[in-house]
């Protein structure tokens, strides 16, 4: 699409991936969420390798959990991953997991300079807010918007909600990100797109953008 970025007013960022990695602790979380789960009910479950899981970050919590563990009920499936979650809030208040370089520093610039700075991510509501607080930077941010499985059950569903409530125009608002959710985020709304090459995407998952991002920073020598 042709794209202005002078007609950018408002900035979507996605969570992990974007701003920050669960990468180094996501596979012990899912195994100590799965081997709760089989000790409590007496199911045993094989706990998924590393790559397999990191495929499926930046879904949807219930597309993640039906993908890993398809064998069991949606109830169960809500037991692992509400314990997941448990965690990784507990694991990202100790200090755990990775920060993008230049993460508070770069929305702090750009929150200055006058953009509307949202979260576009399909992580839930604690989970955001842990890694937002815990960087320094959730104050930057309009309130955020959800997946709600009801009206809002996919990250293109997050951008559409963001654009009607702000009277935007869709090449108004960027969506920041590195997965194929958040392309098909800016794709459905009809939005601009910048993907962040430095995150969890394998090669050749992201067919076309309009901004690289090497390193997040990036962004403020663009806007």
């Amino acid at each position: 699409m042709d794209w202005n970025p002078k007609r950018v007013r408002a900035l979507a960022f996605d969570v992990d991936g974007t701003l920050f990695s669960s990468e180094g602790i996501i596979l012990e979380t899912y195994a100590e969420a799965i081997r709760r789960f089989s000790a409590n009910s007496q199911i045993p479950i094989e706990v998924p390798d590393r790559e397999r899981i990191m495929l499926e970050i930046g879904k949807p919590v219930k597309t993640i959990f039906l993908n890993l563990v398809p064998q069991l009920q949606e109830s169960q499936r809500d037991q692992i991953s509400d314990s997941v979650l448990e965690l990784l809030v507990s694991k990202i208040r100790q200090g755990e997991g990775e920060f993008y370089p230049k993460v508070k520093e770069t929305v702090t610039s750009l929150k200055n300079k006058g953009y509307q700075i949202l979260a576009a991510s399909n992580g839930r509501m604690p989970y955001v807010k842990t890694i937002l607080e815990v960087s320094g930077i959730l104050p930057l941010f309009d309130p955020i918007v959800v997946l709600d499985n009801e009206t809002i059950k996919t990250k293109p569903d997050i951008v559409a909600k963001y654009i009607r409530d702000y009277s935007y125009s869709p090449d108004e608002i960027l969506m920041i990100g590195d997965r194929s959710s958040d392309h098909e985020a800016a794709r459905k709304n009809g939005s601009p797109f910048a993907f962040c090459a430095y995150g969890h995407a394998p090669e050749g998952e992201i067919p076309d953008w309009e901004v690289s991002l090497a390193q997040l920073e990036d962004l403020d020598s663009i806007f």
